[in-house]
C-alpha cells in the first residue's frame, strides 16, 4: 500500500521531518518575503530563475539606490546558511540582512538558492553554488542575461560571502575558482566567512550521510 502524506519516516528536530512518501517538512526558516523595493533601505531586489535549467536553483539580486545611472558597483555573491537543509534567499532573516548590507555597502548582491538536503544530498549544494558563480561570471563582458549586472557590476571587485554552511560553501568555491583548470575566468578579490561550518557531527551531517 502506498505511503500516506502523514506517515513519518524519520525526523531531525528541530530542523525537518521526512515522510515515507518523500515529502519533507521543514520546521525552521519557512517564513519568506517577496522580492521588490524595501521601504526602509530603498534597495530593490528581483528573483532570476532557471540558473540551473530544470531545477529550483535561483538567485535574488539586490541593487541599491544610485547617485547616477552609469555607476559601477562591487559584486557580492552571497551563500546563505542553514545546515545545508534550511532557509533560502527569500527567508526573512537573509532577505532583511541583504537589504541592509547592500544599502550600507553600496554593492550589488547576488544571493544564491541551492538545492538542499535531505532531498538533495551533498555535494549538490556546492555544484549549484558553483553554477551560480559561473552565471555571474557570464556577465563580465557586458553581454550576460541580466541587465543589472551587465550595466552596473564591477567585475574587478567580486567578492564571495556566506555564513555557517554558506561559509563552508564559499571556502570551497574560492579554492575551486583558484584552480586554473576550473575555467571560471573571473578573479575573486576576497571572501567573507561568517561563523563558517567546517567540522563536527550535527545537522550538517544530514547532507552527507543522512541522520545518525
Amino acid at each position: 500500500m502506498a505511503a500516506t502524506d502523514n506517515e513519518l519516516d524519520y525526523e531531525f528536530p528541530p530542523y525537518f521531518r521526512v515522510y515515507k512518501n518523500g515529502r519533507v517538512e521543514r520546521l525552521l526558516g519557512t517564513e519568506s518575503l517577496p522580492a521588490g523595493v524595501d521601504q526602509q533601505t530603498g534597495v530593490t531586489s528581483k528573483d532570476v530563475r532557471d540558473i540551473v535549467p530544470g531545477t529550483e536553483v535561483y538567485v535574488r539580486i539586490y541593487f541599491p539606490k544610485l547617485s547616477n545611472n552609469t555607476q559601477k558597483l562591487p559584486i557580492v555573491v552571497y551563500i546563505h546558511g542553514g545546515a545545508f537543509c534550511l532557509f533560502s534567499p527569500s527567508s526573512v532573516l537573509f532577505h532583511n540582512y541583504l537589504n541592509a548590507l547592500v544599502a550600507e555597502s553600496q554593492v550589488v548582491a547576488v544571493s544564491v538558492h541551492y538545492r538542499r538536503a535531505p532531498e538533495h544530498p551533498l555535494p549538490v549544494a556546492y555544484d549549484d553554488s558553483w553554477a551560480a558563480v559561473q552565471w555571474v561570471a557570464s556577465h563580465r563582458t557586458g553581454d550576460g542575461p541580466e541587465a543589472l549586472l551587465n550595466e552596473h557590476g564591477d567585475f574587478r571587485r567580486v567578492f564571495l560571502a556566506g555564513d555557517s554552511a554558506g561559509g563552508n560553501i564559499v571556502h570551497n568555491l574560492a579554492m575551486r575558482a583558484g584552480n586554473a583548470d576550473a575555467g571560471l575566468n573571473l578573479e575573486i578579490l576576497g571572501i567573507a566567512l561568517v561563523d563558517p561550518y567546517f567540522l563536527g557531527v550535527g545537522s550538517c551531517q544530514v547532507g552527507v550521510t543522512g541522520p545518525g
